[in-house]
Parts: C-alpha cells; structure tokens; sequence
C-alpha cells in the first residue's frame, strides 16, 4: 500500500498546485460577484420599502429623506465605530459623492408622488444606464459582441417587463426620475476607485445630515410621519441604503463601468420578486421571461472571455 499511496499522495499535491494568478484571479471574480449580489438584493429592497411607504402610509417624501440619510449616517457611523474607525476615518468620501448621493435620494422620494411604479422604474434604470455607460465608453471602454448581445438582452427584458403597463408620465416627475438616475449613475462612477468603501459610504452619508436638514426646512410646511412610514424609512435608510451602498462601493472596485450599469438592470426584476411575495404582487409568466431575459443579459456582460469560451 505504501508503494501505491507515495504516487496518489505526489499526485494529490500536484493537483492542488493551482497557478497564484488564476486562483487570486477567480478569488477575485468570486468576491465581486457576491458582493454585487447582496448589494442589487439590497437596492431593490430599498426599492420596495419606499413604494410602500409612499403609497400605503401618510409620510411625505421629503420626511421620507430626511429620515432615510439620517439612519443610513447613523448605521454607518456604528459600522465604522465597530470596525475601530477614528475620527479622520470621516475625511473619506466627498462632498461631490455626498451631493450625488442626496439629489439621488431626494429626487428619487419626489418622482414617486406622480409617476407609476413601472414609470418610475424604466426612466430611473434608463437613466443610469446613459450616464456610467456613456461615461465608460467616453473612457475607451468598449463592449465585445458577445456583451453587446448581452446588454440589449437585458435592456429588451426590462422595457417588455414594464412597458404594457406604461402610461405618458407627467413631466415633472419623469424629470425628477431622470435626476435621480442621472445622479446614482454619477454616485457609482465616483466611488468605483474608492480604496475604503465603508468609510467613504459613512462620510458620504454624513455629510447629506445637512442637506437633509435644509431640504425638510425648505419642502415641508406640516411635515407627516406616521410610524409606517418612519419605520420603512428607517429600514431603507440603515439597512438598504448604508449597508447596502458600502457593499456597492466594495462591489464597485471590481467592476467595469459598462458592467456596473447593466448589472443594475436585474434590480426591478429583484424588486417586482419582492412584491410578489410582501405585496401579494402575481408572478406571471412575463415576469418569469423578462427575468431569465434580464439575468441572462447581465451574465453575458459580466462572463469574463475565458470562462464564455471555455470547453
């Protein structure tokens, strides 16, 4: 046996020999995708807690913004204070990301007053989409054939999952919609060479406090918050949005910019799940198909070459 088990035992080692750079390469792609995912499950979640508080409580988007930067600051502040963060640690991030990041979420509460859920959704997408693509392909980027394919797949999915359901949006808030996409595009593209995502999302958050502050002064008269509407705000503000834009931030530094804005394409199929299952949503065959559409396109765009044409 001993004669035998010398050969199997070299064998076994040579087998676990994996190249550095393939393994720290796949490590890589691994962590970037989950990531992504937790941050996507974690946008259209946010998603879904808006939509109910706007549509199914009293609370009025302004008080809906104020409260969601304020839990998203405070979440993030224990984040950073848990991790062992210093008080420099609040310099990261920027005032240009903090002014992104505010218009996104501002806008975002207001477009949802007058524009329908599917409206809202395409025009906000859309938007998103424009900016970080234009802004990567401005930067040289280029798309293969294959995630070209990939990317009119998802955007083909998307437009047949809300279209029929579509209606002439009133221009007021189809233009807030568009600002906040415009902005949330603009947000991702700042922070993708973030070295520290945690504490730049908290400096960010931090530093919308007084924006959000001079927006509640300015936009509302008799502020109403009901505690539906504080509690879905509190949980898009600390969960969906703080924890969820670090891990975006995280995400971010192991995405192309043409990859992180069609990756966001599978949010609304996430989102129309989630109402499917808190909101008593039906789950039709055309959702099934946009899905598989949607999800399919993304993973066309994300599949880096060598696994696509691998045998």
């Amino acid at each position: 046996m001993s004669g035998r088990g010398t050969p199997f035992r070299a064998m076994l080692r040579a087998s676990r020999r994996v190249p550095a750079e393939f393994s720290g390469e796949t490590v890589s792609i691994a962590r970037t995708a989950a990531l992504t995912t937790v941050a996507m499950v974690a946008f259209a979640a946010n998603s879904v807690l808006c939509r109910l508080a706007l549509q199914e409580t009293t609370i009025d988007p302004a008080s809906f913004t104020i409260i969601r930067l304020l839990a998203g600051a405070l979440t993030l502040a224990g984040l950073l204070a848990a991790r062992g963060g210093k008080a420099a640690r609040w310099r990261v991030g920027s005032w240009r990301s903090a002014l992104a990041l505010f218009a996104y979420a501002a806008a975002f509460s207001f477009a949802y007053v007058s524009l329908t859920t599917g409206t809202g959704a395409l025009l906000l997408f859309a938007a998103v989409q424009a900016t970080m693509i234009g802004a990567g392909l401005a930067r040289g980027e280029r798309l293969a054939r294959r995630q070209s394919a990939g990317l009119a797949l998802a955007l083909g999915g998307l437009v047949y999952l809300l279209l029929p359901g579509l209606a002439a949006p009133p221009l007021g808030g189809a233009l807030l919609m568009i600002a906040a996409g415009i902005a949330w595009g603009v947000y991702s593209l700042l922070g993708r060479r973030t070295p520290d995502a945690l504490a730049a999302t908290a400096g960010n958050f931090l530093r919308t406090v007084p924006l959000a502050i001079a927006l509640g002064m300015v936009a509302v008269d008799s502020p109403r918050v009901d505690a539906g509407g504080a509690l879905y705000a509190l949980l898009s503000g600390a969960l969906a949005s703080g924890a969820g834009y670090a891990v975006w931030y995280a995400a971010l530094r192991g995405l192309k910019a043409t990859s992180a804005a069609t990756v966001q394409l599978s949010v609304p199929v996430i989102a129309a799940l989630g109402g499917a299952l808190l909101l008593g949503e039906a789950v039709t065959l055309r959702l099934a198909l946009s899905s598989l559409a949607i999800l399919g396109g993304v993973a066309a765009v994300l599949l880096p070459r060598r696994m696509s044409t691998a045998r």
